[in-house]
């Protein structure tokens, strides 16, 4: 029973409840009764007896004469829930309202409080000890004639099976209130046990669906905050799993694209060479020339499955090395200014002489400059121009990217970051794998930097590396 959530929701929520209600109505009980139906009762016997003392003070023969007592109590009729007696001075019984006691006439009655009335006192006894089945309270009021003479005692008394119907009555109210209270804490725990098992489940569910493959829509929010965090991590797993396969179905169809077009290219080439292409040597000189652009091609593609491999497993290692900057980067830029050459692009290089050396690893950053150098050659139209430029702040260097391309819409600026986005058609990154820009982040952020882009559609781009001084400490 107890291996279920919802069952052990409910106990926790009907449990306490099985405890404390019936202690409160213990607490409530004792409270009613010795607090307020017993004082209540006792005021109402203490104004019964002052009025039988005013009845009796001025009828001097009644307490001499038992029968004169009893015609009075008769005459008077009490209410059957209460016994009333007169008392002679000395304490013996001269008439009583309860016919049980027409045997003790003149029989001296012991009864607490009898010395305080005798001495001219009211006297009031509460009896709790209820299982004697005897009078639960006693009043003892003293009579004094108009000249000051004790005439004798009324005693007026609740019996225990009036008071007792009363505490019956009022112990019936309670715990029926305690039993609906209970009830209303089962029904209420049960909602709010189901309240919380149901999300739950449905979490459950939705985790073994995207185990299976099988969950596609987000789960509804609802519940505590705690289950809508919950479903909120749920829903953002569902997401990222969904943007892991679509990365892997367009890692696939690159895979397909740019593969395809240069092994087309040596097989085309192949075939030539092998009918007698060779036989011209100019004719070969293009092919062989062409054959190497293709395998270039495909071993910059390899490069960049291998990093997209190493991004996967968290193996990307950083070998860092003095780099001078000054010298080395125009070096590195050399053959991305012989690209843009053939395209008839404008190149122009801004570095100082006197940048610092940096901690970093050449290859990387080389593979950094060169993927945001390649895409500004690549998406720069015949005639635009490219620039190069570097600097320092007191805690960086920087070395920017520009061109006078299509540039970048503003929606497409975090995307670009993403694998394997190309963007739409007439945009950037719309050629090659889609890799280049993920690849030159992640190294950036490797070397403790970051990259920053800032584009107008039309007017081109501009990409800046910032990397962190080397420290002299």
């Amino acid at each position: 029973m107890l291996r279920r959530l919802r069952n052990r929701l409910i106990l926790s929520h009907v449990l306490p409840l099985m405890i404390i209600i019936p202690l409160m109505g213990l607490a409530i009980l004792y409270v009613v009764e010795t607090q307020f139906l017993i004082p209540s009762l006792t005021r109402d016997l203490v104004g019964d007896s002052q009025l039988l003392v005013e009845l009796t003070q001025n009828q001097a023969n009644i307490w001499s004469e038992p029968q004169s007592a009893q015609a009075l109590l008769d005459q008077i009729k009490p209410n059957p829930g209460k016994r009333v007696m007169l008392l002679a001075p000395d304490g013996r019984m001269l008439a009583s309202s309860d016919a049980l006691d027409a045997g003790k006439v003149n029989q001296i009655i012991q009864v607490g409080g009898l010395d305080i009335a005798q001495s001219g006192k009211l006297a009031t006894r509460i009896n709790y000890s209820q299982e004697l089945k005897d009078n639960v309270i006693d009043v003892l009021a003293p009579v004094i004639s108009p000249n000051h003479q004790f005439l004798g005692i009324v005693r007026v008394s609740a019996h225990y099976i009036s008071v007792g119907d009363e505490l019956l009555r009022l112990r019936y109210v309670i715990a029926g209130i305690l039993v609906v209270g209970l009830a209303a804490g089962l029904i209420l725990g049960s909602v709010l046990a189901l309240n919380i098992n149901v999300p739950v489940q449905q979490v459950t569910q939705a985790i073994f669906d995207l185990a299976r493959g099988e969950r596609k829509e987000s789960l509804k929010e609802s519940g505590p905050d705690e289950l809508r965090l919950l479903v909120q991590s749920v829903n953002h797993l569902l997401e990222r799993l969904q943007q892991l396969e679509q990365a892997r179905r367009q890692l696939l169809a690159n895979l397909v694209h740019e593969l395809g077009r240069p092994l087309g290219a040596l097989r085309m080439a192949i075939h030539a060479l092998s009918t007698g292409a060779n036989q011209n040597p100019e004719l070969m000189r293009d092919l062989m020339k062409g054959m190497d652009e293709e395998t270039a091609r495909l071993q910059r593609l390899l490069d960049d499955l291998a990093h997209l491999h190493e991004q996967v497993l968290g193996t990307l290692e950083i070998d860092r090395k003095q780099v001078p900057v000054s010298s080395w980067l125009p070096t590195m830029l050399l053959p991305w200014k012989e690209a843009a050459s053939e395209k008839r692009l404008k190149w122009q290089e801004t570095i100082p002489p006197d940048l610092p050396e940096i901690s970093a690893d050449p290859l990387r950053l080389e593979q950094i400059i060169g993927n945001l150098t390649s895409n500004a050659v690549k998406y720069t139209p015949m005639g635009g121009s490219i620039s190069i430029s570097a600097g320092t702040t007191q805690t960086e260097i920087w070395v920017r990217v520009s061109d006078t391309g299509s540039g970048i819409a503003p929606e497409e600026r975090e995307k670009i970051f993403n694998p394997f986005y190309r963007g739409q058609q007439g945009r950037r990154i719309v050629q090659g794998m889609g890799l280049g820009l993920t690849i030159a982040r992640d190294l950036v952020i490797a070397h403790e930097g970051r990259l920053e882009v800032d584009s107008t559609p039309g007017l081109g781009s501009q990409f800046t590396v910032w990397l962190p001084l080397t420290n002299k400490n």
